[in-house]
């Protein structure tokens, strides 16, 4: 697949962009905020995308259903980014007080608008994979 063309204007409008989020930032001020680091961070590694795409897919889920959908993630690395992700606001959760104790997991409207953008970047992986797959193989034998 062939990738469309940017152009000149298309570059100056990214930096613009770029510059409009992070200009009033003084790293003299505030050496210790990032906003890539401390906000993307966790909201755009492996295990809290997939999360968040089976929230957005499946409505409610339990601990142990999240646990098989994404699969490779142990006890403890789901445990700590549902509650991150809690903490941030991207989901919910719910427990009721039952035995055994029944917790369930859903995601916030704010969890809903960021699922939106995922999705636009899981497209654009989509429509691109093929090409990367050929850009990787084409360095491997460099």
């Amino acid at each position: 697949m062939e990738m469309e063309t940017i152009t000149e204007d298309q570059k100056v409008m990214t930096a613009k962009k770029i510059k409009k989020m992070f200009g009033h930032i003084n790293p003299k001020d505030h050496p210790e905020y990032c906003p890539i680091k401390d906000v993307m961070a966790l909201a755009s590694d492996k295990w809290s995308i997939l999360i968040i795409i089976y929230l957005g897919y499946y409505p409610v889920l339990r601990f142990n259903q999240l646990k098989k959908k994404v699969y490779g993630i142990s006890n403890k690395v789901l445990s700590e980014r549902l509650k991150l992700l809690e903490g941030d606001g991207y989901l919910n959760r719910k427990m009721y007080p039952e035995v055994p104790v029944r917790v369930e997991y859903q995601l916030t409207d704010f969890g809903h608008s960021y699922l939106e953008k995922l999705l636009e970047l899981t497209e654009w992986v989509t429509t691109y994979s093929d090409m990367i797959m050929a850009n990787r193989s084409r360095y491997s034998k460099q």
